[in-house]
């Protein structure tokens, strides 16, 4: 009797705790789709005066308002918890759409964080109150854009112009905070690393694939 036990601690409990976990991994390799081939960004201005487009990127995607230099602390947030980890990987950058006017504020942020990170995969693109409303409707979220026309949420578009998140009934999320860093540590971070892992894993099946993913 000892004998069968000290066997299947040996050897069959290893094999399924192998297969509960495998198991368990393939449910998490794929992040839902919450609204599919969002609208590409128009050609609104940018602050570089740069062509930002949503198509073959990562995007971080998000909605400044006008009162952005109030709510600055969201975007430091967002810098020090997802950003300044993640941003040398090349098809991945971080957008903000704006409202016209608020380019200087703009401007003074990016001063200030330029002090401390590397601000290249930041993009802002300036346009009206009235098309960054449009703009977000397309998207089809339960969420709404504040009178500002904005929104301490981001979202994540994938490579595909899908926005991406969790569909569940009991977890559903369809933006991440920035307001509340433990919501950019533990949720956003989680769903963010299930997406790196799919294009990783698309990767290693096609190996003519980009490889512009990977860290450099």
């Amino acid at each position: 009797m000892k004998k069968n036990i000290v066997l299947f601690i040996l050897f069959i409990l290893p094999i399924v705790a192998y297969l509960f976990f495998a198991s368990g991994i393939n449910s998490f390799t794929k992040l839902p789709v919450i609204t599919p081939k969002v609208a590409d960004l128009g050609n609104w201005e940018s602050l570089n005066n740069e062509k930002v487009t949503l198509d073959n990127k990562i995007t971080i995607l998000g909605f400044s308002g006008s009162d952005v230099l109030k709510n600055r602390g969201n975007l430091f947030n967002l810098n020090e918890k997802i950003y300044q980890r993640y941003h040398t990987f090349k098809d991945l950058q971080f957008v903000m759409i704006c409202p016209l006017g608020a380019e200087n504020d703009i401007k003074s942020i990016l001063d200030a964080l330029d002090e401390f990170t590397d601000v290249s995969q930041w993009h802002f693109v300036f346009t009206t109150p009235q098309e960054i409303n449009g703009y977000y409707k397309q998207l089809n979220l339960v969420g709404t854009l504040d009178k500002n026309s904005g929104t301490p949420l981001v979202y994540i578009i994938d490579k595909e112009r899908n926005l991406r998140g969790r569909k569940k009934k009991k977890e559903y999320k369809e933006g991440y905070n920035t307001f509340h860093p433990a919501d950019l540590s533990n949720e956003m971070l989680d769903d963010f690393k299930v997406i790196l892992y799919e294009y990783r894993a698309a990767l290693k099946k096609n190996h003519n694939a980009t490889k512009q993913l990977l860290k450099e």
